[in-house]
């Protein structure tokens, strides 16, 4: 019983230390820090767009708030300062004849509802700014101006963070796991992606990076070393018609960082393999990139994905996803090595190669026959 624990605690943190060292997750959010970065942050406000929209949406609501709130208070002061400086407030006891620079401001509460009103133009009409004081209207001029600013910016921010292309990659979807196995003759890294929105990617693109750590002839260690990795479809791997889910395969030759593995040691080989799709959406032309990351542990040796397609009675086309991430169990070579040697030695024999090892021996008859 314990030992059984022990092995299941084991495997679990092998699997949490693993989970930590991926690089792309499977939902495509990059696992990286900066650290000693020279760089002041204030490099981070100079683009405060980019940084505005960067945020998370409680950080993004905090500030939205705090600005409309803080402009607020900070005009409402303001307003509280020239009502104070021009003697308007009941506690200077005012005549009759006084005309204050904002009608009906009594104290900070009411400056403040005056500010709040000036700035989202809402004009109840019982606190107004009176020709008296040039800079009660200055300062009427440059809060409005201010909060047409503030609402433009926050408000786009906002928008932008909708309507972003980040969004529409979550409606695209990779298979959990890559399988390898025979295709076309060739052996294959397959792989599954489908959109399940019926809107298209235009101009999509699928291409792959295989990370892993390096040493060059001079010693040199390179960690997250990158190797392109083509995958293709049988219609290209451009210009995708992205409708239905696809079947995306790498051809494993001699040229691919996977001819060397085989089966049996493909869970101790350590890589990462990163797949990108790139495509622009159709609704707003905005370009989008959807990323996934596989581990030795998420591709299977010797397996294919099983039917999704179907047609129904009514001449529809019919997606099942719930065989999207189905494999079903094939006959495989368990390396690329073996099946391209075997390939070669069935083209040998049906050329009828000689064997070199062969020798002729001479054998003398002798005849009893005497003339």
């Amino acid at each position: 019983m314990f030992s059984y624990l022990r092995e299941r605690f084991t495997s679990h943190l092998r699997e949490r230390s693993r989970r930590r060292a991926r690089l792309v997750s499977k939902d495509g959010r990059c696992n990286i820090e900066f650290g000693n970065v020279e760089q002041s942050r204030f490099v981070f406000l100079i683009d405060i767009w980019t940084t505005i929209l960067d945020l998370r949406w409680r950080y993004k609501m905090t500030i939205f708030i705090s600005a409309f709130l803080g402009s607020w208070f900070l005009f409402g002061l303001l307003w509280y300062v020239v009502a104070y400086i021009h003697k308007d407030l009941p506690e200077f006891n005012p005549s009759i004849n006084h005309t204050p620079c904002v009608e009906n401001i009594n104290g900070l509460t009411s400056a403040f509802l005056f500010s709040l009103e000036t700035q989202v133009t809402i004009g109840y009409g019982f606190r107004c700014v009176t020709e008296q004081c040039a800079t009660a209207i200055f300062l009427l001029i440059f809060q409005s101006i201010l909060g047409v600013i503030i609402n433009s910016f926050m408000c786009g921010a906002i928008l932008a963070k909708i309507s972003r292309s980040k969004n529409r990659a979550k409606t695209i979807t990779f298979s959990k796991n890559a399988v390898i196995s025979k295709r076309g003759g060739k052996l294959c890294l397959l792989i599954r992606v489908a959109n399940l929105r019926k809107s298209l990617l235009i101009g999509s693109h699928i291409y792959g990076k295989l990370l892993k750590t390096t040493i060059t002839p001079e010693g040199e260690t390179i960690i997250l070393d990158q190797v392109n990795i083509e995958f293709v479809v049988d219609a290209g791997n451009e210009n995708l018609f992205f409708i239905s889910p696809l079947t995306i395969y790498h051809i494993i030759d001699k040229n691919s960082p996977f001819f060397h593995m085989a089966a049996e040691t493909l869970l101790q080989q350590d890589f990462e393999l990163v797949v990108f799709l790139d495509g622009t959406v159709e609704a707003t032309s905005a370009t989008c990139q959807v990323r996934t990351s596989y581990i030795p542990e998420e591709v299977l040796w010797g397996y294919r994905f099983a039917p999704i397609v179907s047609k129904t009675k009514e001449g529809k086309y019919r997606v099942d996803f719930q065989n999207f991430s189905k494999t079903v169990a094939v006959e495989t070579p368990h390396c690329a090595f073996c099946l391209y040697n075997e390939k070669e030695a069935k083209a040998k024999e049906k050329k009828g190669y000689d064997n070199p090892a062969f020798v002729l021996s001479e054998v003398n008859e002798t005849s009893d026959t005497k003339m």
